[in-house]
């Protein structure tokens, strides 16, 4: 019984422990195959919400093969369980599925440069394996997830560039593993919390460009590991806390753009001796600036501008031989004009990696050292303008030859300029005007064959102009006003057709204005104002079509204003007042858009018309012009004598009688002629005339009775339908307007008006119009325009139904089209057209990729029907429209500059002007203008990007795209005064063409 209880026993726990050991295994088994499930749903989840997927980044999502093997997803190798989802810059659009917390193994979260919106899930939270979690450059919004303090393992968290709102949580300090955090370019608000101060383990730490107000606590001097601080435009104010000197692991310290005062610690040098960039500029500091910044050796750009800083610059620059940029502009460095005052110039001799130097705005009052001369090779911008230093501006100058940028404006500047300024080969831009240089211009000038400006105003210049500046071929504007030059004005200035600006105003310059200055084709402003110039105005002036400035007053011209100027059709000032001009006003001044118009103290005679800049006194100077007559009544000029109209009436009658008969008899011959050709041969004009007259029946069949088949455009007031005639298969868009919205009636008649008188190749042509009533006895009103088979550029821009995008090229040549039709409707047009709602949608594009401006809906012509358009509603289309049309402003060409501004802009970033990022204190305009001031190529649409970018040519092409979106942004300000030239416009644009047909292949 012993033996058997024993076995039994023995079976039994045998048995026991089979069973035990099996159902471990099951259950691991089991539990293994229910998370990897759990994995393989949360990813489907994920692709779930994902509503836009244009460079099929999900494709292999599917059952074809294990999840494991999904693009952007890596398992570990043991659990078989998902780790790491990286999907940056694949243009993904939607939201983040909650179910992504499920991901218990995911150690890399990555969804950097997307498209995803709404908020951040907070089941994230669940993540205790997370490390890696980037959400940067996406559209998430609401607040960031407390309870991200679960992921207790993250060590880094990028949420930059994003629309979250709310303040930085306070559980993020239990994230004591925490290296990087990067939360910039939100709208967080609530200050920086002293609890930022426990995450000791920070290397990383940037909150710029957020409204976050309040001041810095003392607490951050915890962050003994960081090397990276930014904190700039954050709305803060108070002092720099002593504390953050301890951190002296710093390398890149930023704090840019707030409303912080105090002093510099006098030992900042010592403390934080690993600075290699350090950014205080636009605060409210104060005090002198330390000479112990000489102790960061490996600083390479110091921005100290736009403070208070006061008192002797006396830091040595010597022991800094890395650096690259100072920027110590708009302080008050006020030495009390001791001669050695800009001595520390000396020690920057040894800063063998110098490219900028500002010192504009300093108050300095000493003299420019020669050893000005021992600066660097490499520097290329050299400003030290609006300062009070005097003596003579060094030959030396003429070492540094590496400059593109030289600025000494606004000085006690005297003496000569050196001719040694003929050395500097690269300089592009110089600036000397307010000073009181003498002497001549040096002829070496014409050595530098890339100069673009020359400002050589306000000093006491004399001799002639050097002729050799015909040698500068890239010369755009040339300011020598208020000098005391002589003689004549030299023909081979009249070469430089790059020329946009010519100012030659109070000078002594005589003899004859040259006829050769109709070559100045892209010629903007013109000032050769308080001269002795002399004879008539050539009429090869009219040659300068692109004029919107012309100062020819206080002179001798003499003679009549020739007719030819009637070409200046975007010409808004005109001053001929104080010379010897006779004659009758010319009626073309009528015509064109002048703003201001001074023909005052010459000899003219007659009537004052009473049309255009004539219609308003307070834009008309006719002073001393003793024989004029008539006007408005606020001119207080006598009335015109009767019998003088009389006299004119009754000659033009009989004008009038002579050219009715000729007319008379040479139509009765085209009739005989025309009688009896036709009883020969059938008449031609009756095709012309069945395509010319168009009926409703006609554009029903031709549009498949406006199916929607062929419904290819729809807006608020019109739909558009693609068509083709029976008689020729001709392709034609139709627009129907909908004459039941108020204004549809309204844009009808103004788009016939529009197309009646303007033929360019960037505007689509229309073939006809059709005002009729439909088979229900309703109106009807349509037009008919070519077929444009490649669609709007909105389409090609924001459609997930174009697979292949433009390029950069395109890009170009379709902004260089668009800017084109509007430089014909503004300057070139008579009346000047605007156009009113420059959008995508309104872009068409040819066979060839050649853009046409369409919609003429809202156009306006200035000069005439002044009540045209004059609305108090919205004009335009929001988003595109200025800011001062919602303030009631009536429609101009520079409201047309504008919306272009804002298409460049959403040509080049992808981005609508309305998208969601946008709101009152973001616009399209400040985004590029804000972020292009860090990389502009962290802006620009990614398809750019994918498609063109190369090594080879990655320099040339960013600053391409540099240039073309400082265009958009230009275009794009505010205020419509400083909005740029649309002339402008196409000359910039076509320079970038050109650089990018000469990039390498």
């Amino acid at each position: 019984m012993i033996f058997i209880s024993r076995h039994f026993s023995n079976s039994t726990f045998l048995y026991t422990l089979v069973m035990v050991i099996f159902m471990t295994v099951f259950a691991v088994i089991s539990g293994f195959y229910v998370g990897n499930e759990s994995d393989h749903m949360a990813l489907l989840s994920f692709k779930a919400l994902i509503i836009s997927d244009p460079y099929g980044a999900l494709k292999s999502w599917n059952s074809s093969s294990q999840f494991c093997n999904w693009s952007g997803v890596s398992c570990g190798k043991r659990h078989k369980r998902v780790t790491v989802i990286q999907l940056a810059s694949k243009n993904l659009q939607g939201s983040l599925s909650s179910y992504v917390g499920n991901l218990s193994f995911l150690q890399v979260l990555s969804l950097h440069n997307n498209s995803f919106q709404g908020t951040i899930p907070h089941e994230l939270g669940r993540l205790s394996r997370l490390r890696f979690l980037r959400f940067s450059r996406n559209k998430f919004n609401g607040v960031i997830p407390t309870n991200l303090s679960g992921c207790y393992k993250l060590e880094v968290l990028r949420l930059e560039v994003n629309n979250l709102t709310g303040s930085i949580p306070l559980e993020l300090s239990f994230l004591s593993k925490l290296t990087l955090l990067i939360l910039e370019s939100n709208n967080l608000i609530g200050g920086i919390s002293p609890f930022i101060g426990n995450l000791t383990s920070m290397e990383v730490f940037s909150i710029a460009k957020n409204p976050l107000g309040g001041s810095l606590p003392d607490t951050l001097g915890r962050l003994k590991n960081s090397w990276l601080f930014y904190a700039g435009r954050c709305n803060l104010h108070g002092t720099i806390p002593n504390s953050i000197y301890n951190l002296s692991l710093l390398t890149n310290f930023s704090l840019t753009g707030n409303q912080l005062t105090g002093t510099l610690s006098p030992t900042i040098g010592s403390m934080l001796p690993n600075l290699r960039y350090l950014q205080l500029n636009r605060n409210q500091l104060s005090g002198f600036i330390p000479p112990s910044i000489s102790n960061c050796s490996k600083l390479d750009e110091l921005h100290l501008g736009f403070n208070n800083f006061s008192g002797k610059l006396t830091v040595d620059f010597a022991n800094l031989k890395d650096i690259s940029h100072i920027y110590l502009h708009a302080n008050n460095f006020n030495g009390g004009g001791e001669a050695d005052e800009m001595k520390f110039i000396d020690s920057l001799r040894n800063c063998s990696k110098l490219n900028v130097l500002s010192l504009a705005h300093c108050n300095f009052q000493g003299v420019v050292p020669i050893s000005i001369g021992n600066l660097s090779h490499k520097i290329h911008h050299l400003d030290l303008g609006n300062n009070n230093i005097h003596g003579k501006l060094p030959s030396s100058i003429g070492n540094l030859v590496g400059l593109t940028l030289l600025v000494f404006q606004d000085n006690q500047l005297t003496g000569r300029i050196p001719s040694t300024i003929g050395k500097l080969e690269k300089l592009q831009e110089v600036y000397l005007y307010i000073n009181q240089i003498s002497g001549p211009i040096p002829y070496e000038i014409g050595n530098l064959s890339m100069l673009n400006e020359i400002s050589f105003g306000s000093n006491r210049l004399e001799g002639d102009i050097p002729p050799t500046l015909g040698n500068c071929h890239q010369l755009k504007q040339l300011f020598l006003v208020n000098n005391k030059l002589s003689g004549k004005i030299p023909i081979q200035l009249f070469q430089l057709t790059l020329l946009t600006s010519l100012y030659l105003s109070s000078n002594s310059l005589s003899s004859l204005l040259p006829r050769e200055i109709e070559n100045l084709k892209l010629l903007n402003e013109l000032d050769v104002s308080h001269n002795h110039l002399s004879g008539n105005i050539p009429s090869n002036l009219g040659g300068c079509t692109s004029l919107n400035l012309l100062y020819i007053n206080d002179n001798l011209f003499d003679g009549m204003i020739p007719p030819s100027l009637s070409s200046m059709r975007g010409l808004a000032e005109l001053d001929v007042s104080h010379n010897n001009l006779s004659g009758q006003i010319p009626g073309f001044l009528e015509q064109l858009s002048l703003e201001y118009l001074n023909i005052s103290f010459n000899n003219f005679h007659g009537e004052v018309p009473v049309k255009g800049v004539f219609a308003n006194a307070s834009a008309l100077s006719i002073l001393g012009n003793n024989r004029l007559c008539g006007g408005l009544v606020q001119l207080s000029l006598p009335k015109c004598k009767m019998v003088d109209k009389h006299n004119k009436k009754f000659t033009l009658l009989i004008i009038v009688m002579l050219v009715s008969c000729v007319i008379f008899f040479i139509l009765c011959f085209v009739y005989t002629y025309f009688k009896k050709k036709k009883n020969r041969q059938p008449s031609q004009s009756s095709r012309n005339e069945r395509f010319l007259k168009v009926s409703y029946d006609q554009l029903l069949k031709a549009t498949g009775g406006f199916s929607e088949t062929n419904l290819i455009g729809q807006g608020v007031s019109s739909s558009i339908y693609k068509g083709t005639f029976d008689h020729d298969n001709t392709l034609v868009a139709v627009k129907v307007l909908h004459l039941h919205i108020q204004g549809a009636h309204k844009s009808f008649i103004a788009e016939c008006e529009a197309w009646r008188s303007i033929r360019h190749r960037n505007l689509l042509r229309i073939i006809t119009s059709c005002s009729s009533i439909d088979f229900q006895g309703k109106d009807f009103k349509a037009l008919v325009y070519e077929f444009m088979p490649n669609g709007s550029l909105h389409d090609w821009l924001h459609s997930n139904a174009n697979t292949s995008k433009l390029d950069l090229l395109q890009r170009i040549n379709i902004l260089i089209d668009v800017a084109s039709a509007l430089d014909y409707l503004h300057n070139q047009c008579l009346p000047t057209v605007v156009h009113g709602d420059m959008k995508p949608s309104n872009i068409l594009l040819d066979n060839e990729m050649v853009a046409h401006v369409g919609d003429f809906g809202l156009a306006k012509f200035l000069g005439i029907n002044s009540n045209q358009n004059n609305s108090t509603g919205v004009k335009g289309t929001i988003g595109y429209a200025p800011p001062e049309y919602g303030l009631g402003t009536t429609m101009t060409t520079s409201g047309d500059v504008y919306s272009f501004g804002i298409l460049l802009l959403e040509v080049m970033t992808g981005k609508k002007p309305t998208d969601d990022i946008f709101n009152e204190d973001l616009t399209l305009h400040k985004f590029v203008y804000e972020a292009s001031l860090d990389e502009v190529i962290d802006i620009i649409d990614s398809n750019i990007l994918v498609m063109q970018s190369t090594e080879a040519n990655a320099q040339k092409m960013e600053k391409c795209l540099a240039s073309t979106i400082i265009i958009g942004v230009s275009c794009s300000l505010d205020s419509p005064s400083q909005r740029m030239n649309i002339n402008s416009v196409v000359n910039k644009l076509l320079n970038v063409q050109d650089a990018l047909k000469h990039l390498e292949v």
